[in-house]
């Protein structure tokens, strides 16, 4: 494995890093999106989950999805490529694989997600953002599982910046790039199934998967994803 992931970052042809990672992204996609959606209605049949918004998902809707998904997927192949650049003329400083660096990487990547997300989020709601680019994310008025890649090809480019941003300040494990996307897809699969756990009551963390579907059907509210902290930041900061 060492020898692999030591290939794939300093010595791979370009090509064959972008064909990996649309690879990556098209099965986390198609397969892992399916796998969840599955358990969700198994936890439904149950009754420990259950559906937010109840209604017709036309089948136009899906095409739409997925069309604009599969082009966010090849974006992301791409946008892969400056960080793998980066790092391989020392612009980007790499720590070891151990299991702490890893994990940790994942961590602080996932964090600084939600603070990328909550800046460019906000940006794309903005009046002319949002009739351009973020019109696109926003024709799924009830989210679906293939709605979580569902781009204009703008905003799947800003997006994908999130490795990009923080290898510019901060060390990373390169194993820590290629698990993060999973853990990343993982949290939008969850807002974005219109499934939740319980009926939407509980503590505020539990929330996120409602409170983003209701983002989706209202087209307004919490700019955040997993967590409403930057939007009660900003509010406060803007009262004082």
């Amino acid at each position: 494995m060492k020898n692999t992931i030591d290939y794939i970052i300093n010595e791979a042809p370009y090509w064959l890093i972008f064909v990996g990672v649309t690879l990556q992204f098209l099965f986390m996609y198609f397969v892992l999106g399916r796998l969840f959606l599955k358990f969700f209605k198994l936890l439904e049949s149950k009754g420990k989950a259950s559906k937010i918004h109840h209604g017709i998902i036309s089948k136009r809707q899906r095409n739409f999805e997925i069309k604009h998904s599969i082009v966010s997927i090849f974006i992301f192949g791409l946008t892969a490529l400056p960080l793998i650049y980066m790092i391989r003329n020392g612009q980007v400083t790499t720590l070891a694989n151990t299991t702490r660096n890893v994990i940790g990487g994942v961590i602080f990547l996932t964090v600084w997600n939600e603070l990328h997300f909550f800046i460019v989020h906000r940006a794309l709601h903005t009046p002319w953002f949002m009739k351009r680019v973020h019109y696109v994310h926003h024709r799924s008025k009830t989210p679906t599982i293939e709605s979580v890649y569902s781009f204009h090809w703008a905003e799947a480019t800003l997006l994908s910046a999130v490795p990009l941003t923080f290898t510019i300040f901060f060390p990373i494990a390169p194993m820590a790039l290629i698990y993060y996307p999973i853990a990343s897809i993982l949290i939008n699969f969850a807002g974005h199934s219109n499934y939740r756990i319980g009926d939407g009551t509980g503590p505020n963390w539990k929330l996120f998967v409602t409170r983003h579907n209701n983002h989706h059907v209202k087209g307004r509210g919490t700019f955040g994803f997993a967590t409403d902290f930057f939007d009660k930041l900003l509010t406060k900061i803007s009262r004082q």
